[in-house]
């Protein structure tokens, strides 16, 4: 005959969820992954006049690789699209919207063993006439 189980009902669960605090590190948020979620740039595209774009589109181009993210921009102008999947190397991120182009900046990533950074951590773009 085969071997039986024996069984205690819920007590081996309780055992089981007291034994997980046992260790010194913290139990708060114990299962998040702090670098999962990439960290993004933030992109304003502004018109000569100071105004915010709603609309426009945010490319950046990783400057080594020529892979490119592009994002377009939100009610208040902004995009958060471009992010550190294109890190360690630098980029290149400019905007358009309709005819209009912006100048191209460049971002730097300062990396971690869980992230890159962007460096400046926003741009704002301007649309030219």
């Amino acid at each position: 005959m085969g071997k039986r189980l024996k069984t205690y009902g819920g007590l081996g669960l309780l055992v089981g969820v007291l034994m997980t605090g046992c260790d010194d590190a913290p139990s708060a948020n114990r299962h998040e992954d702090t670098c999962a979620e990439p960290r993004s740039l933030r992109v304003e595209v502004m018109s000569s006049d100071g105004a915010y774009i709603q609309g426009a589109s945010v490319t950046a181009t990783n400057l080594q690789s020529n892979i490119s993210i592009t994002g377009v921009t939100d009610d208040r102008g902004v995009t958060t699209a471009i992010n550190e999947t294109l890190a360690p190397s630098p980029i290149r991120v400019v905007a358009t919207a309709g005819s209009h182009v912006t100048h191209a900046e460049r971002v730097e990533w300062t990396c971690d063993e869980c992230h890159c950074t962007p460096v400046p951590d926003t741009v704002t773009l301007e649309l030219q006439d």
